[in-house]
């Protein structure tokens, strides 16, 4: 199942953005199941949150696995959610 993994940045926390940017980044890579991915803009053009499409079993392994990405351990996040969502066009 295809589940978006949609997060908001806490205000102010671009930092802690860029010093796990890399563990983030690794995460994806060493798990397999992040079929696309990237950093939400704000006005100025500045990372602000993140979109992540995951390709999981279920939904419990998308929790799992949100709860695990370095960003979310580091409390990058104000505001998380999870939606499964069905591909239709691309």
């Amino acid at each position: 199942m295809r589940v978006a993994l949609i997060c908001r940045d806490k205000p102010g926390a671009l930092q802690t953005r860029v010093d796990n940017r890399q563990a983030h980044l690794d995460y994806i890579a060493r798990t397999g199941v992040v079929e696309f991915a990237g950093p939400f803009l704000d006005a100025k053009g500045g990372m602000c949150g993140s979109l992540v499409m995951l390709d999981v079993p279920d939904m419990a392994a998308a929790e799992a696995w949100a709860a695990a990405d370095p960003y979310a351990k580091a409390g990058l996040f104000a505001d998380v959610s999870l939606q499964e969502w069905k591909k239709v066009i691309g």
